[in-house]
C-alpha cells in the first residue's frame, strides 16, 4: 500500500470517528423540564370514576429519556387507591394500584396519604409492598420517600392474590422515546368506601435527549463510502 492510500485512509477514518463522537455527544446531551400543578382536587370516595388531572406541556425539545413523577396526597385509606399517568404521544404507567392488597389482606395498607416520587430508573423497592421494605410516615401519617411505581396493570378490582401474581409490566419507562409536549393525564379513584383523599399537588420531572443530527448522519454515510472508495485497489 502506498504512502498516499495509507494517509488518505487514516485522515477519512478519523473524520468517521469525529462525526461519530459529535452524533455521540448529541444523543447523550440532556434536557431537564419540571412542572408542578397543585390542583387541590378530591377523589371522589368509592367512586371507579375517579378524577383525571391534566396537563397541556409545550416547548420541550427532543424525546423523552426518562419521567419521574411526584404525589402529595392526604388523608384517605392507601389500600383504596388507583393512579396511572398516561403521555401525549404514547406510554402507560400505573402509579397505585391498591397497595398492600394481595391474597392475605383484601383491603391493603390503611396509611393516609403519600408525599412520594416514583422513579423506575434504578432500584427502588416496589410501592405495592412498601411496609415490607422499611419505610417512614410523616406527621400526617403519609408515606414518604422514592419508589418504583406499582407498575401492576390489572384491574384494581381484581381478586386480592391476582396482585401478588402480576408482575409490574406498566412503568414510566414506557414514556422512553416518545415526544413529551402535549396533554399528560393523571388519573386517580378510590375503590372502596371510608376516607376521602385529596390530592394537594402533583409534579412531572422530564429528562430528554434530541434527536441525531439528519445532517450527522448524512455525513457519517458520505464519509463511509469515501473510506470504502480509497480502500479499492488502484
Amino acid at each position: 500500500m502506498n504512502q498516499k492510500l495509507t494517509t488518505a485512509k487514516f485522515y477519512v477514518t478519523g473524520m468517521i470517528l469525529g462525526m461519530w463522537a459529535m452524533v455521540a455527544s448529541a444523543q447523550t446531551t440532556t434536557n431537564n423540564y419540571s412542572y408542578t400543578f397543585a390542583p387541590n382536587q378530591t377523589v371522589p370516595d368509592d367512586n371507579f370514576s375517579g378524577v383525571a388531572l391534566t396537563a397541556n406541556l409545550t416547548g420541550m425539545s427532543g424525546f423523552i429519556a426518562n419521567v419521574t413523577v411526584s404525589l402529595d396526597i392526604t388523608g384517605g385509606f392507601n389500600g383504596d387507591l388507583y393512579a396511572y399517568l398516561r403521555g401525549p404521544n404514547g406510554g402507560f404507567s400505573v402509579l397505585l394500584n391498591r397497595v398492600g392488597v394481595t391474597s392475605g389482606d383484601a383491603f391493603g395498607y390503611s396509611n393516609t396519604g403519600f408525599n412520594v416520587t416514583f422513579d423506575d430508573s434504578i432500584s427502588y423497592d416496589n410501592i405495592h409492598f412498601y411496609q415490607n421494605f422499611s419505610y417512614t410516615l410523616n406527621s400526617d401519617g403519609q408515606l414518604t420517600g422514592t419508589w418504583a411505581s406499582d407498575g401492576r396493570n390489572i384491574d384494581p378490582l381484581s381478586v386480592p392474590s391476582a396482585f401478588a401474581a402480576t408482575s409490574p409490566t406498566s412503568l414510566l419507562n414506557s414514556f422512553d422515546g416518545t415526544v413529551p409536549n402535549g396533554t399528560w393525564t393523571l388519573f386517580l379513584a378510590d375503590l372502596s368506601g371510608g376516607g376521602q383523599s385529596t390530592v394537594v399537588n402533583w409534579a412531572l420531572s422530564i429528562e430528554t435527549v434530541p434527536e441525531p443530527s439528519t445532517y450527522a448522519l448524512f455525513g457519517i454515510a458520505i464519509l463511509l463510502a469515501a473510506r470504502k472508495r480509497i480502500s479499492r485497489p488502484l
